[in-house]
């Protein structure tokens, strides 16, 4: 009896012993599928994420809507994927809001409040518009597989139904013809929709959201067309009393460093047509890795946008494997002016940059290498303030010899980021290539910020006129820190700040 005691104790301790073994390395496996999701980055729990979509603002809460797969980490049938914050920081996922049917999947779009229940569906309703993808039309190469439709929700975005009338603007024959961006003209009274139709851009207005009207196309003679455009949004600015309208249009391919990009235009609309004041091709983000972004409605003078961080040359690829791909962080968007020319500048909202803590600073210069001893935490920010002008690179570095840099080359009055040596490049050939920006300011000073958040990296300099986003994917985490120039540094101030969570 004492024998099969001891036997039986010690079948129990192997039991156990195996599970806690089994426990362990289930949850190495976890950590190493998770290693690059980021920390203060929306990313889906699982599946895939491209364009955002539908964002609306409303009663404190910011509704963020995303291309969805939520069964493969792998782009494949649309849904709209949802999510909300009420600080741009921390993402609640909520359930899918619209899934595929009869129509076809649920690609791009955006959504409103219907203030004046113009549409009949309620009083402030929230109403998606989006494009209705049918692959099986696609197969029969007719032309008409793209088609807009609606769908509302009258509990804040908890439950939506389709609309009995959908589609309800046909597919004139148009093969891309897609991404509606809506919003309330004031002065026509009217919804103004912007849609990408092939490789320009048509408007269409409507008093009910449900009939709609072509008033004019836009972009066949003018910006960049070495790819289809898509994900338009067409906003009003203010510079200096002067209201300006701001086109973004995404074009892909045809990025300036290769794959995907957005460009934008700055000009005038009456409600009919929209005109630019030049035709010079200008960026929104030259980065590899910022795609799609559009901007929340119903937040008045105060525009918002997030983007997709990532690229089609390689978005299917990447190394993670429970999901695939994050939002940028939100920027602020406005106008600046540089000589007689208007620019879009890119920063940082106030909910985000109040998220860092500051923890460690340099003052003036006197040498050529400014090198930070301490460990990195995984989520920080790097502030440069009132660099001479002059070619330098930030190095972020780990133990495995990975190197991430980003930098600005004198000569070329350029900025750049280069993860050639990043960590995992071998997955997509043009990952691994080196991205530059042009600046557009020459004033013999250099600002900039970084943020940097596990697996990307965001720079917005020069009060944010030059912007770049870039993906990296080291093997172990980065913790070093160096600032390397070709002669002595002479700055204001260099700040590190760590992410609060």
């Amino acid at each position: 009896m004492i024998r099969l005691m001891k036997y039986g104790a010690m079948m129990l301790l192997l039991s156990i012993a195996g599970t806690c073994l089994a426990q362990i390395e289930q949850q190495q496996q976890e950590d190493c599928e998770e290693k690059y999701r980021p920390i203060y980055h929306f990313t889906p729990n699982q599946g895939w994420m491209n364009d955002p979509n539908g964002m609306v603002y409303l009663n404190g809460n910011y509704h963020l809507f995303f291309q969805h797969n939520p069964d493969k980490p792998v782009w494949g049938p649309m849904h709209w994927g949802h999510a909300t914050s009420k600080d741009l920081i921390h993402w609640d996922e909520k359930k899918i809001a619209l899934y595929p049917d009869s129509l076809g999947t649920i690609f791009s779009g955006s959504a409103v409040i219907d203030k004046h229940n113009t549409a009949g569906f309620g009083k402030g309703a929230m109403v998606a518009i989006f494009t209705h993808h049918n692959h099986q039309e696609e197969d029969r190469k007719t032309g008409l597989h793209q088609n807009q439709s609606l769908a509302y929700s009258l509990d804040e975005g908890t439950t939506w139904t389709k609309y009995k009338g959908n589609p309800v603007l046909p597919n004139p024959g148009i093969w891309d013809f897609r991404d509606p961006k809506v919003m309330w003209h004031e002065l026509s009274h009217r919804w103004i929709m912007t849609l990408a139709t092939k490789d320009c851009i048509t408007f269409y207005s409507s008093k009910d959201l449900k009939s709609w009207k072509k008033e004019s196309e836009f972009g066949k003679q003018v910006g960049a067309h070495g790819g289809v455009w898509e994900c338009p949004d067409l906003i009003p600015m203010r510079y200096k009393g002067t209201t300006k309208w701001v086109l973004l249009v995404s074009i892909n391919p045809g990025g300036p460093n290769g794959g995907s990009v957005t460009q934008y235009f700055v000009g005038d609309f009456d409600g009919h047509q929209f005109r630019t004041d030049d035709t010079k091709i200008k960026w929104l983000d030259w980065g590899p890795d910022n795609y799609a972004g559009v901007t929340w409605s119903n937040l008045e003078d105060r525009h918002l946008m997030i983007g997709w961080m990532s690229n089609w040359q390689y978005a299917n690829e990447v190394p993670t494997t429970r999901w695939r791909s994050s939002s940028t962080i939100p920027r602020v968007l406005s106008l600046d002016k540089i000589g007689q020319s208007f620019y879009v500048a890119s920063t940082v909202p106030k909910e985000l940059e109040n998220a860092f803590r500051s923890f460690k600073k340099y003052h003036s210069g006197g040498t050529k290498e400014v090198s930070f001893g301490q460990h990195l935490p995984q989520a920080y920010r790097l502030d440069l303030r009132d660099l001479k002008q002059q070619s330098f690179k930030v190095i972020l570095s780990n133990e495995s010899g990975d190197e991430l840099i980003i930098g600005y080359r004198e000569d070329q009055n350029a900025y750049y980021i280069d993860r050639s040596k990043s960590g995992e490049v071998s997955f997509n050939e043009e990952f691994p290539k080196i991205a530059s920006a042009q600046r557009l300011l020459n004033n013999g000073t250099l600002s900039f910020s970084l943020y940097v958040d596990v697996s990307s990296v965001e720079l917005f300099a020069d009060r944010g006129l030059t912007v770049m986003t870039s993906l990296f994917f080291p093997n172990r985490p980065i913790t070093k820190l160096r600032i390397v120039a070709d002669k002595k540094f002479e700055f204001q101030e260099i700040g590190i700040s760590a992410f609060k969570r």
